[in-house]
């Protein structure tokens, strides 16, 4: 199957789930698009296997990924967001310390699923903590800061509780509708592959192949990444906020994946 062909048979599942308001629907059609695009992705790697030496074969690239602009807002917990689905589609990733860029190193169909399923859950997840923070909810909750005083010649740490400000209600509900995001896409991932292996007459060469896929993968990665040092964007460093993360798991837990009609025409950069 083309990679076209194949997003658009997602964005079909999509549209389905978009007109349903039954939550429990809305997350089967989730994963049943995972789980398409997981089978498309086997399918295209069985079928480079089979490709005579004098064939023009696909393999890995890497692609720029543009998150947004250097010291714009919310670009880490965007980037964690990338990040978790990459994982699930068998693309590796460099970030730049900014967390403004990502390098994808993977196949072409499996990086274009990545960006289709970023550009739809970046925009859902925008919203509903845009919609959680309007709400008021989180200021109800406090957390507990560290804060230094000067005693004389000694400096004296103490542990003070705080009213939760916006921006870590914000990021800890971002954090944690990503963290879910990547558990459900995982899961359905997993259901695909189990059951492409699960064929008596075909699971050996199919197991197979998706370790070569993944050797071969991780080779080129070896060979192309420039990375250095460890990228700690993801870290909620304004504080603590058992609340918003709560309400950042249940909303990803509803999430749908689309709001466009067509994946194959997602935008790669964030909502303004």
């Amino acid at each position: 199957m083309s990679s076209d062909k194949m997003l658009t048979r997602i964005g079909g599942l999509l549209r389905q789930a978009e007109s349903t308001d039954n939550p429990h629907e809305g997350e089967a059609f989730m994963a049943a698009a995972q789980r398409l695009a997981t089978a498309a992705s086997i399918d295209l790697a069985v079928a480079r296997s089979h490709a005579a030496g004098k064939e023009k074969r696909a393999t890995p690239a890497q692609r720029l990924i543009t998150i947004g602009e250097p010291g714009k807002k919310g670009l880490r917990t965007y980037a964690q967001l990338f990040l978790v689905i990459a994982a699930a589609n068998d693309v590796q990733c460099d970030i730049a310390q900014t967390s403004a860029v990502i390098y994808a190193y993977g196949f072409a169909g499996d990086i274009d699923v990545c960006e289709a399923l970023y550009t739809s859950l970046l925009i859902q997840m925008v919203r509903a903590s845009d919609a959680y923070i309007k709400s008021g909810e989180y200021r109800n909750e406090t957390t507990m800061r560290t804060q230094v005083e000067q005693r004389g010649r000694r400096r004296v740490r103490t542990t003070v509780r705080r009213p939760v400000a916006g921006v870590t209600a914000r990021l800890n509900f971002q954090l944690a509708y990503a963290a879910r995001i990547g558990h459900r896409l995982a899961d359905a991932k997993r259901d695909a592959e189990d059951e492409a292996t699960s064929v008596p007459e075909s699971s050996a060469e199919t197991a197979l192949v998706l370790r070569d896929k993944q050797l071969e993968l991780k080779d080129y990665y070896s060979e192309n990444s420039q990375a250095r040092g460890t990228w700690r964007g993801a870290r909620a460093s304004a504080g603590h906020a058992s609340g918003a993360r709560r309400a950042g798991d249940r909303a990803a837990r509803t999430a749908r994946l689309s709001n466009s009609p067509e994946l194959s025409t997602a935008r790669k950069q964030i909502p303004s």
